[in-house]
């Protein structure tokens, strides 16, 4: 046998393991929707098993040649095109008896459903050939760019990738720009199903309890097809899911390898905590985990899969915090905090954290009560202390970190007070280890009630978000921080990674009232899509008084480099009395037309006029004209 070939195949079974949920959610949205969900979410898992590829026998001696082709591809290249031709083909020729293995009998397997938006996307799916299905999948799931995914189309067997490409456009922007974190929805998960029987008054209890276990083994990413070692005395080959909730095969980074690596995130976190080694809280931690009790309390940041295992995950904690056995574990993709209090039901808290770096891998909440919390920091932070973004003069408190890297309490934001009189933040300092201060600056996080904090960075004005966002711990974006903080609330479990504030316009206002700032908020999430608001800041008499909500926009790319110019508009009241319209653009801004209850023109990138008799409830469209031509409306709150 060819020993590089039989290495080849190794890589593609090791990539198979690691990314098995990607290419049955792959292989699921490409399946022909008519087949229905459970023979999909079986055909998905039957199809990607069978995408192993095997190892070629050396050709013997005297034989033709081999002809030389293109350079073998990485293992997932070659798993991923073979389950994508193999789902591709049922689009023409459905292969009719049973499915491919797994085999399931006397149950019904489907995803959990979605809400309404899921249902419209599924349905505009089914309405689409399969290689556009492909396209939009190598597109969302993926994140392939356009070239990217038509070679892979191509080598798939797609006749025409181009094509399929523009009906995969045309189909994207139909379903708006949530496609994407639609397609990671538990919606279109065929890892996490729903099970119902299908012939329950024939069925004695055994024959149902040995089916739905048969069931959990084969379609829960537990799958003997791709066991891997060496076995025991008796015969037994220890399966996928075997490994995967074994204690003993968890993964520990060396302590100090975060010193020495190029990825400085959550896989260089050490395994730390007094109960690292306690084989029987780690077992119990990997069943919940795989199998959650019906009274146990999950908790999931948006757009985060709850799925079981599919690998040994790293170990990052195990230990006792405020009485409540804590163990914190990351898959490369997610952190799980497994909590187990005394006499109660353990919880589960699932966040996604893939492609952190130093800042969002600096910290996660290893615990939360009553207004307070704590951190667990990356062995790279030195020095934390604390400060009251309210507050921008206060001077900041240093705070204690045990050996282990747990702090002491923090104080934690207000909830659903009407009056934000304090928002706690943490100041965290790189340790030189990992670069000088000039490189990695102090930075601010706060807490957002996810597992992760929120990294809080600020543009100056002037400053454009193709420069990207400083860190937000100098007075001026500490005071434009101080009147804009308390609108993080609404953005509380949303699974956000960063908030940026870019004071994007400066404007005089009427009547010598003084100097105003336009600012747009920008929170970005783990799984892509972000959110802005534009807030009003007009002078104040008290450095955090609450800036005016000017706008709002969702699943947009406005206020990022990517984004496009962005207009908004306020009523003001000036001392005497007067209201006027206000509005302000980004720097492509050159000047505004404003109709309805209030019909005026102006240039340049700021604009003010009287409303009138209409006053403060005059309605008025306002429209920014871009001076490379066209068009932008403002934003509405």
């Amino acid at each position: 046998m060819d020993e590089r070939t039989r290495a080849d195949v190794e890589r593609a079974e090791a990539a198979l393991v690691e990314h098995y949920p990607r290419l049955v959610r792959l292989a699921y949205l490409v399946l022909p929707p008519s087949m229905g969900r459970h023979r999909r979410v079986l055909t998905a898992h039957g199809l990607v098993q069978r995408a192993l590829p095997r190892a070629r026998l050396r050709r013997p001696d005297g034989g033709l040649p081999a002809q030389r082709g293109p350079a073998a591809e990485p293992g997932y290249d070659v798993v991923r095109l073979r389950a994508l031709r193999l789902a591709l083909a049922y689009e023409d020729r459905p292969v009719r008896g049973p499915a491919a293995m797994p085999q399931v009998w006397g149950l019904r397997l489907f995803p959990r459903a979605g809400g309404a938006e899921e249902l419209a996307l599924d349905q505009a799916l089914s309405a689409v050939p399969a290689p556009v299905r492909a396209a939009i999948g190598l597109w969302q799931l993926e994140g392939l760019d356009e070239d990217a995914a038509r070679g892979v189309l191509a080598r798939a067997g797609v006749e025409e990738p181009d094509a399929a490409q523009r009906s995969a456009a045309q189909l994207d922007r139909e379903t708006g720009a949530g496609a994407g974190a639609l397609l990671n929805s538990g919606e279109f998960d065929p890892c996490t199903v729903q099970m119902r029987p299908t012939d329950l008054l024939r069925r004695r209890q055994r024959v149902r309890v040995a089916v739905a276990l048969t069931a959990l083994l084969a379609v829960g990413g537990v799958v003997a097809g791709v066991s891997r070692g060496d076995g025991d005395r008796t015969g037994h080959t220890e399966t996928v899911a075997e490994r995967a909730l074994d204690p003993g095969r968890l993964l520990r980074t060396p302590n100090d390898q975060w010193t020495d690596t190029s990825r400085v995130d959550f896989t260089a976190w050490p395994a730390r905590g007094r109960q690292a080694g306690d084989q029987e809280l780690l077992g119990r931690a990997l069943r919940v985990w795989a199998a959650p009790p019906e009274d146990a309390r999950i908790m999931a940041s948006a757009g985060t899969s709850t799925r079981p295992p599919d690998h040994p995950p790293q170990l990052l904690y195990a230990g006792l915090i405020d009485n409540v056995m804590v163990v914190v574990l990351h898959d490369g993709e997610r952190l799980v905090r497994y909590a187990e209090p005394e006499d109660a039901t353990p919880t589960l808290h699932f966040a996604r954290v893939d492609d952190a770096d130093p800042t969002t891998g600096a910290a996660l909440v290893i615990g939360r009560g009553n207004g307070w919390m704590r951190y667990l920091l990356a062995p790279w932070i030195s020095d934390v202390t604390v400060r009251d973004l309210v507050a921008p003069a206060a001077p900041v408190h240093g705070l204690h970190v045990a050996p282990d890297g747990v702090t002491d309490r923090i104080p934690t934001p207000p909830v659903g007070s009407a009056v934000c009189g304090h928002w706690p933040a943490a100041q965290f300092r790189p340790s030189t280890r990992i670069g000088a201060a000039a490189v990695n600056p102090p930075f601010l996080v706060t807490d957002l009630d996810d597992l992760v904090p929120v990294r809080l960075t600020s543009l100056p004005p002037g400053g454009t978000p193709a420069a990207g966002p400083g860190e937000a711990t100098g007075a001026p974006a500490l005071q434009g921080w101080a009147r804009t903080v308390c609108s993080l609330g609404s953005l509380r479990g949303a699974g956000v990674r960063s908030v940026s504030n870019w004071a994007f316009a400066e404007q005089r206002l009427p009547e010598s009232g003084g100097s105003a700032t336009w600012m747009c908020t920008r929170a970005d999430t783990w799984r892509g899509p972000g959110s802005v608001t534009l807030q009003f800041l007009p002078p104040a008499a008290r450095p955090a008084e609450p800036a005016a909500i000017a706008g709002r926009a969702a699943n947009t790319a406005a206020c990022s480099r990517f984004g496009a110019p962005v207009v908004g508009d306020v009523r003001w009241r000036a001392k005497s009395g007067k209201w006027y319209l206000l509005a302000a653009g980004s720097q492509e801004v050159g000047g505004f037309d404003v109709t309805g209850g209030v019909r005026a023109t102006g240039d340049g990138g700021t604009f003010a006029a009287p409303v009138g008799a209409g006053g403060p409830g005059a309605a008025a469209q306002v429209v920014g004209r871009l001076r490379s031509g066209g068009s932008v409306r403002a934003l509405r709150p």
